[in-house]
């Protein structure tokens, strides 16, 4: 499931995650180490032809944990401050690194990164947006392809 059919499926929240995402540059990334145990980095992410794509410099653990092991966690870069504004929006699912060919040039044509970069398309297995609602609800949405939005409430 990639973005774009994320984005059919669940229209608004898709937006909200978009809105978040482009709201600052840096965003937190989790990955698996050798042992298992979790590696947290900062990392660029791009909404580009309807896709989520990561890139990333040539060799760094970040990569080579995804080319192990494609799971991965997404967080959107919090902000100033501890208002969250539209939530805190958390994408999860699977790194696949892109090889030459007309998908990575079209990237590279618009971005521009510095060469050689490892590319890394993705495939959403779940997204996860907290907020406070009417000042009083904790809400929490959860997205996964086949089934339909949920939204959790607490007060």
């Amino acid at each position: 499931m990639n973005w774009t059919a994320f984005r059919t499926d669940a229209p608004d929240l898709a937006a909200i995650a978009e809105e978040r995402f482009g709201a600052y540059r840096h965003h937190v990334l989790a990955t698996l180490r050798r042992d298992g145990s979790p590696r947290t980095c900062g990392l660029e992410v791009r909404f580009l032809d309807g896709e989520l794509w990561l890139g990333m410099m040539p060799r760094s653990l970040k990569a080579l944990d995804l080319l192990r092991d494609p799971r991965f966690t997404l967080q959107a870069n919090p902000g100033d401050g501890t208002d969250l504004g539209d939530g805190d929006i958390r994408v999860s699912g699977r790194a696949y690194e892109v090889g030459e060919g007309a998908a990575k040039a079209a990237y590279v044509k618009e971005v521009e990164p510095p060469q050689p970069f490892h590319l890394f398309r993705t495939e959403l297995t779940e997204v996860v947006r907290t907020c406070v609602e009417d000042d009083r609800y904790l809400v929490v949405q959860v997205w996964q392809p086949g089934k339909p939005l949920r939204a959790l409430r607490r007060d």
